[in-house]
């Protein structure tokens, strides 16, 4: 059997129902074992019952009941692979008593889901199986660089109330379509989620989303073909970045979903084999003691490659 687990809903379970939250919590338990659990009473939120349609808050804590270890018999392998341990191992670039931190290769999930069986976070749970691990954010599984991990659930809820209140500090490091001739540009729009298109989950800008803000400003030009951006966002909504790239007419390079099919073909001519986006800075401030925590995360080699071939001159060849 696994464990009782009690987990803040959190910035990325707002507004979600609570159906759809279990079956992202609950990987490789089948849906009907989860409708199950429903009907019994076994999920609570806030310590009482709850129906499947619920729209959880931010702030809702969810219990989940013990759920037998999955096994061969489910279809899913009972352990997480040693391989895919060992890179999880060898990402961590922080540990104190309340966090941990993580450079995250790009083609890692954040968990299992969509296909895969296990992701960053379950492969972390079987290195340490005695400690009540939880992402304190995600990114996209082929995004790069910094990720936060809660050790303990007061840490979890602290930094959920800091990313709620827009008081974690969160730089990315992006290459997009064409020359950026806007400067600094904040780009102050709302995103819609949970869209579909052919089946796929989609966002998209309109007036009925969730508040999004983004700050782009340009790092590098390259010959009119591409622009280094260093992005601060605000909010850490769904595909966020990607999105608001897209609607300002410079979408991220070698993104497949909101990106230019031509731009992403040309890209690949330099060397860039998945989307160029790096989760480059985190930081914030631990409410009460006012400790600062900063973490930096330079670009992995493949994307430092693609920007060496790059043009920078009218000059040059490429």
């Amino acid at each position: 059997m696994g464990r009782v687990r009690k987990i803040l809903a959190g910035p990325a379970g707002d507004g979600q129902r609570l159906d759809n939250f279990l079956l992202r919590e609950l990987k490789g338990v089948p849906r009907s074992r989860v409708y199950r659990l429903l009907r019994r009473g076994e999920v609570r939120v806030n310590g009482g019952r709850a129906k499947p349609e619920y729209r959880l808050t931010a702030d809702d804590l969810v219990r989940l009941p013990p759920i037998r270890e999955a096994s061969e018999q489910d279809g899913i392998p009972a352990r997480v692979p040693d391989s895919l341990q060992a890179v999880v191992r060898d990402a961590l670039i922080h540990e104190d008593e309340r966090i941990l931190a993580f450079n995250k290769p790009a083609g890692l999930a954040v968990h299992g889901g969509s296909g895969l069986s296990f992701g960053l976070i379950e492969a972390l749970r079987a290195l340490r199986p005695d400690e009540p691990l939880e992402l304190a954010h995600r990114l996209d599984r082929d995004t790069s660089g910094c990720l936060i991990v809660a050790r303990t659930r007061a840490a979890l809820r602290e930094l959920h109330a800091l990313l709620r209140e827009g008081q974690v500090e969160k730089h990315y490091t992006a290459l997009v379509a064409g020359h950026w001739q806007l400067g600094r540009k904040k780009i102050d729009a709302p995103v819609l989620t949970n869209s579909r298109q052919g089946g796929e989950r989609m966002v998209r800008v309109h007036s009925e989303g969730k508040v999004a803000v983004s700050i782009f400003a340009p790092r590098e030009h390259y010959r009119g073909l591409a622009s280094l951006m260093d992005v601060e966002i605000h909010t850490g909504r769904t595909h966020q970045i990607r999105v608001h790239a897209a609607f300002a007419g410079h979408p991220v390079a070698g993104d497949e979903k909101y990106g230019q099919r031509e731009f992403n073909s040309r890209m690949r001519e330099f060397g860039l084999r998945r989307m160029f986006l790096h989760s480059s800075v985190i930081a914030f401030k631990w409410p009460g003691s006012k400790a600062r925590v900063a973490m930096t995360v330079g670009l992995p080699e493949d994307l430092t490659r693609v920007l060496t071939a790059l043009p920078r001159r009218a000059g040059d060849q490429g």
